[in-house]
């Protein structure tokens, strides 16, 4: 195959997709959708970094934080079966992979904040209880975007909560490095999306923080 001709399948299929263009679009539930912790607010006047519109988790602001997103993968699940001459697989049911971001961490931590109070809101550490997942879970959209910042491509998790939120790493060493937080997602299952459908998904995600 010549360098021609994989140029002319790369320009006809609209370029390659760039890897660090990407978006990811969901509204917190209401147990996090808001900061109204004291102790923060009073920690964010006292730094100088105060701001009305802090005191809610803006999906947009969300959005901008993640520094990596992983578009989840499907395994078609299979069992052998032996007949009079060869062993065969079969499909049986399929699994879909968890999905890790990763977040910028600001002054105010408000991204590792949001998340350790969603996560309460799944388990309660004090009493031990746990939560209705109509209460704690989410859709959450992912957009490959193109060199336009146009969706061309996104997937769809539906019910979705945080399962892990990784340690921070800190070291007096580390010079001009921002802190990073990795949150680990379950979900029930995933729908691939075409650039309308994904749209719209992003949108109706969006628009949940006004319900």
């Amino acid at each position: 195959m010549s360098i021609d001709t994989l140029k002319s399948v790369i320009g006809k299929k609209g370029g390659l997709a760039p890897a660090n263009r990407f978006n990811v679009i969901f509204a917190p539930p209401a147990v996090s959708l808001l900061n109204l912790n004291p102790e923060n607010i009073v920690g964010s006047i006292i730094s100088g970094g105060f701001s009305i519109a802090n005191l809610i988790n803006d999906p947009r602001d969300i959005s901008i934080l993640c520094t990596k997103a992983t578009l989840p993968g499907r395994t078609v699940s299979t069992f052998d079966h032996q007949d009079a001459v060869q062993q065969n697989k079969y499909p049986q049911t399929f699994i879909d992979e968890e999905v890790s971001m990763t977040f910028r961490l600001t002054n105010d931590y408000y991204i590792k904040n949001m998340f350790e109070t969603w996560m309460s809101g799944i388990f309660d550490t004090e009493s031990y209880r746990v939560g209705f997942k109509k209460d704690y879970s989410v859709d959450v959209v992912i957009q490959q975007l193109n060199q336009k910042n146009i969706p061309v491509y996104g997937v769809k998790m539906e019910k979705c909560f945080p399962t892990n939120l990784s340690s921070v790493e800190l070291d007096n060493t580390a010079d001009n490095t921002m802190s990073e937080v990795t949150v680990t997602w379950a979900y029930d299952k995933f729908k691939p999306e075409g650039p309308l459908s994904s749209t719209a998904s992003a949108l109706r995600s969006a628009a949940d923080l006004l319900t």
